[in-house]
């Protein structure tokens, strides 16, 4: 028999509670370059040479190459995501090609380095942040092989966050 106890009974057996649900959302990681890498100006010279480009923007020529008046810098690249994340650096393992833009004669970019070293977990996200600077090698004929001009071209570098 049913009576108002038993409505009673039924509607103490049962409860409800709240629960939470969380989530987190993280920051993107991310890779910008903010300075192009520029060998600046030169003048190859009868033997023709390279243009080392360090990381720390010091240039060194060798062999006939003479380096003209202006600016030269190394390129740098703005990584971002989680603080304090850790992360592997990759240069280009193959020589990079540039083009004269007026023409088909090319020089070639190679020693790929960089600050903080290239390899597994070298570089550190302080703050949430770093900037790679990157160094290079340019390789350049004499005057025939290389007639003035622009010289362009464009490379990979990966960033691989842990």
């Amino acid at each position: 028999m049913a009576g108002p106890g038993a409505d009673l009974h039924a509607q103490l057996a049962t409860a409800t509670a709240e629960g939470e649900i969380f989530a987190e959302v993280i920051p993107t990681f991310s890779a910008t370059e903010t300075a192009q890498m520029n060998f600046g100006k030169f003048s190859p010279g009868p033997q023709g040479g390279e243009i080392i480009l360090t990381p720390e923007s010091t240039v060194f020529t060798l062999g006939s190459v003479f380096k003209g008046p202006g600016t030269h810098n190394a390129a740098s690249f703005y990584v971002s995501g989680d603080a304090d994340a850790s992360y592997s650096i990759s240069l280009p393992e193959e020589p990079v090609i540039i083009t004269n833009v007026s023409g088909a004669r090319t020089m070639v970019v190679d020693n790929w380095m960089s600050i903080p070293s290239q390899g597994a977990g070298t570089g550190l996200l302080q703050n949430g942040f770093q900037v790679v600077y990157i160094g290079a090698t340019l390789k350049i004929g004499n005057l025939n092989d290389n007639p003035v001009g622009v010289y362009r071209g464009s490379y990979i570098i990966t960033f691989d966050f842990n």
